[in-house]
């Protein structure tokens, strides 16, 4: 769906820091990519706490034809991080020298816009702002965001698993921003 100014030429998606007036429309495209793609996997109680975790550092909103079309933060390493330690064993630098990159969405009704890398080349700029080096971790089945990150010159680090409840293991591809 593209959108046309006044003047016929098309409009690009922008990108904004997200406000707690976000939260809501987030909330709704997050249930929309759920139900379209899976992501998240395990739908949380809460949206708006899933998408405000206390290591949030910063997040952003893309808006496409003035409707909220994608969100990304970046966030502190928590214990949960793979890809934290496994860029800083790498670097030889501690992980509080990383900054994960997390709760990156596009809204099903917005593809081809490039809101995707938009939102990651904001991230991406605040963490080496911060003089930190941005890192990720990514489901393996999930496909389409392995290929956003190694199209956008990603580094793979390493694939693992993670035990996420005592009934549920999963295997992450963990990434580093190119250096």
């Amino acid at each position: 769906m593209k959108s046309e100014s006044g003047s016929g030429a098309d409009v690009p998606p922008g990108v904004r820091q997200r406000t707690d007036r976000d939260l809501g429309d987030c909330a709704r495209v997050l249930a929309e990519v759920h139900e379209h793609d899976g992501y998240p996997v395990n739908w949380p109680d809460s949206p708006g706490a899933w998408l405000t975790p206390p290591s949030l550092v910063a997040s952003w909103v893309a808006e496409l034809d003035g409707r909220v079309a994608g969100h990304i933060g970046l966030s502190r390493s928590g214990a949960g991080d793979a890809a934290p330690g496994l860029w800083s064993a790498r670097a030889g630098v501690s992980t509080d020298a990383t900054a994960v990159v997390n709760r990156l969405f596009v809204a099903p009704w917005a593809p081809g816009h490039g809101i995707g890398a938009l939102l990651m080349g904001q991230a991406v700029a605040e963490a080496q702002d911060r003089g930190l080096h941005p890192v990720l971790d990514v489901l393996a089945s999930d496909t389409a965001a392995a290929a956003l990150y190694e199209r956008l010159g990603w580094q793979l680090l390493a694939t693992v698993e993670q035990q996420w409840s005592p009934e549920q293991k999963v295997t992450v591809r963990c990434y580093a921003a190119a250096t």
